[in-house]
């Protein structure tokens, strides 16, 4: 079924409504009929009306943009109507799709939308193939948006041995400073680029918040000789700290960074088959150079040499007359970074919650532990397997609500057959 939709990827409305007006915002765009840049045309001319308990509330009609906006009194629950009549002709509704949609008016301003899935040909949308192909894409861009935060978690497990539950707030540490200072640039006159400085930003502290950590907590208890274990343990409890910190500043509900908050047109590219919007080939072109980077730097520089000597035996590079403290707090700061870039990268492709580290940390454990704990080829291969699960998934029967669960049973059958992970070596404990 070829879908004309309201998108939630809008232009605004040629009619503004007053700053303080509360507003539903409608948008049709014929999904079959697209421009020479792959973007679905609008359709304007379109008549909507808006009722509440049964008594009509405002009606509107849609520009050149396919845009309309309606102003209502009042929050609250409506009824938009589309005027069958007035859609151009040969574009109809088919069987399957109502002309009729209920929005919900949470918030004032005109960014309460109503969605239209309207049907040209009933059965010719969704094949398995176009699904395979949208899921695809979707994962290879969650992938490496993984691959970053792997990276971060296996270069911290390499040199320290520590299993780090705080690293999932450690990404969101990265989308919460973007977003700060994304609104702190765009106020500034800076709307343009807001995104880029503040994704800037974020790494740098990122970075440094990875040198705190090591100084202020880490290192301490590596000196005390505290265990592995207990250390674990307290990073479960600074991950609820960190998680209910950000919660208090930032409260429970999603935000969006300036440039991707849903109102502006992206335009699509098309590599080897796959449409990608503006945000998603940035995001794969950041994570592809970052990531090549990285591993470049591990094999060739003195430092990332150094970090591999001390990730195989801690013992016999300090005897080697390696410094292994500053060798761990680079790989800190250096995994610090590469996790706040990945928040960065994730809140662009998605949006800022004070829980998005928390829901994801579980994905990035079973790919560093599919791929080999502490290694860095092993945190590429399996965070490139693991996205690709968490999002084909759905289209072979798992609930998307519970796409976490082929990532998971993935690492629970690699535990129990090759615990070393796949990059892995076989290691006597004890």
């Amino acid at each position: 079924m070829v879908l004309l939709v309201g998108s939630p990827v809008a232009a605004q409305a040629t009619e503004t409504p007053p700053p303080d007006a509360t507003a539903i915002q409608v948008t049709l765009q014929d999904e079959a009929n697209k421009d020479a840049q792959g973007n679905p045309k609008p359709i304007p001319g379109v008549t909507l009306e808006v009722s509440k308990d049964g008594k009509k509330a405002g009606e509107g009609v849609t520009d050149d943009k396919g845009v309309a906006t309606i102003v209502v009194e009042e929050l609250g629950k409506y009824t938009v109507t589309l005027d069958e009549k007035t859609l151009p002709e040969g574009t109809v509704l088919d069987e399957d799709t109502k002309d009729k949609v209920t929005v919900t008016v949470r918030f004032q301003g005109p960014n309460n939308r109503a969605i239209f899935p309207i049907g040209v040909t009933a059965g010719e949308q969704s094949s398995f193939v176009k699904d395979f192909a949208q899921n695809l894409r979707a994962g290879i861009v969650f992938a490496l948006v993984l691959c970053l935060a792997g990276l971060g978690f296996s270069l911290i497990f390499g040199t320290t041995g520590l299993s780090n539950f705080a690293h999932g707030e450690m990404l969101t540490f990265g989308a919460v400073m973007a977003l700060s200072f994304d609104q702190i640039f765009k106020t500034g006159g800076l709307a343009s680029v807001s995104v880029i400085l503040a994704g800037i930003v974020a790494v740098v502290l990122g970075g440094l918040g990875g040198y705190v950590q090591d100084k202020v907590l880490w290192g301490p208890l590596r000196r005390r000789g505290t265990g592995l274990i207990a250390m674990m343990i307290i990073s479960i409890g600074l991950a609820i700290f960190l998680r209910y910190l950000f919660q208090y500043f930032y409260g429970s509900s999603t935000h969006s960074l300036s440039q991707y908050n849903g109102q502006q047109r992206e335009q699509h590219w098309y590599y080897l088959g796959l449409s990608l919007a503006d945000r998603e080939a940035i995001i794969v072109a950041i994570a592809i150079v970052t990531i090549t980077a990285v591993c470049v730097w591990m094999a060739k520089s003195r430092m990332g040499k150094a970090m591999r000597a001390v990730s195989d035996n801690p013992a016999l590079a300090a005897s080697s007359g390696l410094r292994v403290d500053g060798v761990i707090t680079n790989a800190w700061v250096i995994g610090g970074a590469l996790t706040a870039l990945s928040g960065v990268l994730y809140a662009m492709q998605l949006q800022v919650n004070s829980f998005m580290g928390m829901r994801i940390l579980l994905v990035i454990l079973a790919a560093v532990t599919l791929g080999g704990l502490g290694t860095i080829w092993g945190a590429l291969v399996g965070s490139m397997v693991i996205g690709l699960v968490y999002e084909l998934g759905p289209l072979f029967g798992v609930p998307t609500s519970i796409k976490e669960i082929g990532p998971l049973l993935i690492m629970i059958v690699i535990l129990l057959v090759r615990p070393q992970g796949i990059l892995g070596r076989k290691e006597r404990l004890g």
